[in-house]
């Protein structure tokens, strides 16, 4: 993770990673297969946060989100703990990113795209079925709202580039999607989105 992110995929090479773990080359061939495996592995790890076998949806979060009766509350759950996602795979997405014009980095790409819009689907899934869920919406959609004020490419322009706090971007993301799963709801407000002379209260959804 070290080495992709600080000299990008290409320029990272099989010999640095071998180098800097300590092993043989021929001994990441034999436990990976290839570079991009590398790239996989760490991205995953990058997802859950550790290297345990848990995958996201059955970690004790995403449990009490099920059991949760309370829709807001649990879509408050799921902002944050996918807020977390966010930030700890930034900077290998933005290295993925960059390298898709290999072909294999470019799959890779789609893959993590198509699992991150099918955990939001089944996030979705879950709030669909609590109190206050809006009539109208469909669970897909709430899916897309959940795809999109959760992503790294919002996360680069609100955190990266115009350096909102993080408090500030899991708010907004909140209370934009609250705006369209639970639009009845009593939300919870949170802390101040931002302090000192550059105050921003309540960002537009």
């Amino acid at each position: 993770t070290r080495l992709f992110c600080e000299q990008g995929y290409l320029d990272t090479t099989m010999a640095a990673i071998a180098a800097a773990a300590e092993v043989a080359v021929q001994t990441l061939y034999l436990a990976f297969g290839s570079k991009v495996a590398i790239l996989t592995a760490a991205h995953d790890t990058a997802v859950v946060g550790d290297d345990e076998p848990t995958p996201l949806l059955e970690r004790a979060w995403a449990t009490d989100v099920r059991d949760d009766l309370d829709g807001p509350r649990a879509l408050r759950a799921i902002v944050a703990n996918t807020l977390a996602v966010v930030e700890r795979t930034g900077p290998l997405y933005e290295v993925i990113h960059t390298a898709a014009a290999d072909a294999e980095v470019r799959e890779l790409l789609a893959r993590i795209k198509d699992q991150r819009l099918a955990t939001m689907r089944a996030l979705a899934a879950e709030l669909s079925t609590k109190d206050g869920f809006a009539p109208t919406l469909s669970a897909d959609e709430a899916a897309d709202v959940l795809y999109t004020v959760v992503s790294n490419e919002l996360h680069r322009i609100l955190v990266s580039e115009r350096h909102w706090p993080r408090q500030a971007w899991e708010q907004w993301a909140y209370e934009s999607a609250a705006f369209r799963l639970f639009p009845h709801a009593e939300l919870d407000q949170g802390r101040p989105t931002r302090s000192g002379p550059r105050r921003v209260t309540r960002p537009p959804a």
